[in-house]
């Protein structure tokens, strides 16, 4: 498995794998449809947003964005495949990306993370510091956490 940028073309199969992985955690076809629009990765987007994407054997297995400018960014996007959850993948691709942000002089990086994900982004050493308002669903509030880097 590796790690590499993200390339334009793939936009439609990262929007897909977003959506997806998001459907794991059994959420509603209404539910999906509302978080379409600001779950799509656009091919202009793919580069700006620094997407990286974790390949095995030419099959791309999860991905992850780097948003912002330094000194504070945000980790954007990142979704596993739900058939491959379990391997390690957020893992690596959270430490890519964060070791990444890191490179390019970030000193924190801001996460909106799915109820389901908040452990999983605490186990990697993030800390709740509030609520955000989805930007999906009106009325719906994410934790919002915290990753230092320095």
């Amino acid at each position: 498995m590796r790690v590499r940028a993200g390339e334009a073309a793939e936009a439609a199969e990262l929007t897909e794998l977003a959506l997806r992985s998001k459907g794991h955690w059994d959420y509603d076809e209404d539910f999906l449809a509302a978080c379409r629009q600001e779950l799509t990765v656009h091919p202009a987007d793919v580069a700006l947003r620094r997407t990286a994407v974790a390949e095995e054997h030419g099959r791309v297995l999860g991905f992850t964005t780097l948003d912002g400018d330094p000194p504070e960014g945000a980790l954007g996007m990142m979704f596993v495949d739900p058939d491959a959850m379990g391997r390690g993948i957020g893992r690596l691709l959270f430490a890519h990306t964060v070791d990444e942000a890191r490179r390019l002089g970030f000193a924190r990086l801001m996460i909106d993370a799915d109820p389901n994900a908040e452990p999983f982004y605490l186990a990697m050493g993030a800390v709740r510091i509030g609520a955000t308002p989805s930007g999906s669903i009106p009325g719906r509030e994410l934790p919002l956490l915290e990753v230092a880097l320095r």
